[in-house]
């Protein structure tokens, strides 16, 4: 019987999260001095009730275990609903899926046709693997025009890792490298031989010790909505409320749209964004439209 690559990653995620809790924390003493931080198998198999062995062996690799075990431990180690779904999404994978095409997913045309109608929001249409697959005039003003990238290198979490003027754009931009890297590896769980992902995650880990070092430590986290702050060098700071909406006919394409309250500075600074944009785009003086 050959080995399941996703039950191995199954063990690992369990050993990376019971590494963060503290015996204090699942109500266990102490005791003496630990040489690593976190909760032994030993605990974690106590608290699940079963044998250390039985525990073990599902941290190794080699023991599906059932749902309500899989629940159980999810329970001890107080996993949140994006772990939890991840744990499942790994459990679920006992034989590997088709693998996924290469080609380039198609943005829907109604997308198309939300993105230019939205005129003081900045949006943008991500794809698996984080491909951007289409943007709006404002987001291409507050970001950059994202066709001046080949398509192979049109990917958000890409663009975040190697190109500077994205650390320059988000004021917190480790949040949003580790919240992006999070739903990359959600994703890597859903599509494990997702043979171009596999690569794109080889290429950020050979590139970036701190890609590799946030991959490794396996958060995990879905496309939501949230408040995220930019930096742009013609309107300043932003403070912008972030949504995600999913093509219903491909579910594999999320449309992110960024707003703000009217009468806010960041609402100002949006208005003052298109218009800036606008300016850009028409003709100076003395040329030919």
């Amino acid at each position: 019987m050959q080995p399941n690559p996703q039950l191995h990653e199954l063990g690992d995620f369990l050993k990376a999260r019971r590494a963060e809790l503290s015996p204090s924390e699942v109500g266990l003493q102490e005791g003496q001095r630990r040489r690593v931080p976190g909760l032994r198998r030993e605990e974690v198999a106590l608290l699940a009730a079963v044998s250390p062995e039985y525990y073990t062996r599902i941290e190794q690799g080699r023991l599906q275990a059932s749902a309500s075990l899989l629940n159980e431990i999810a329970q001890v180690l107080r996993l949140n609903h994006d772990q939890h779904t991840y744990l499942f999404e790994l459990a679920a994978k006992q034989t590997a899926p088709p693998p996924r095409s290469d080609e380039r997913q198609q943005l829907d045309p109604q997308l198309r046709l939300m993105l230019d109608d939205l005129a003081l929001a900045p949006a943008v249409v991500i794809g698996r693997r984080t491909d951007i697959l289409g943007w709006n005039q404002l987001a291409a003003a507050l970001w950059t025009d994202f066709a001046r990238y080949p398509e192979q290198e049109r990917v958000f979490i890409r663009l975040l890792f190697t190109e500077p003027w994205m650390r320059e754009r988000y004021v917190h931009w480790e949040e949003i490298a580790r919240m992006t890297i999070g739903q990359v590896r959600m994703e890597s769980a859903r599509f494990p031989g997702d043979l171009v992902l596999n690569a794109l995650v080889e290429e950020l880990s050979a590139g970036s010790t701190q890609f590799q070092q946030w991959w490794t430590q396996r958060d995990v986290e879905t496309r939501g909505k949230g408040v995220k702050e930019l930096r742009h060098p013609a309107v300043g700071e932003l403070t912008l409320d972030w949504n995600t909406l999913t093509c219903t006919t491909d579910p594999e394409q999320h449309m992110l749209v960024w707003t703000a309250e009217p009468g806010t500075p960041a609402h100002d600074g949006l208005r003052l964004l298109a218009s800036w944009a606008e300016d850009r785009k028409r003709p100076q003086s003395g040329t030919v439209a």
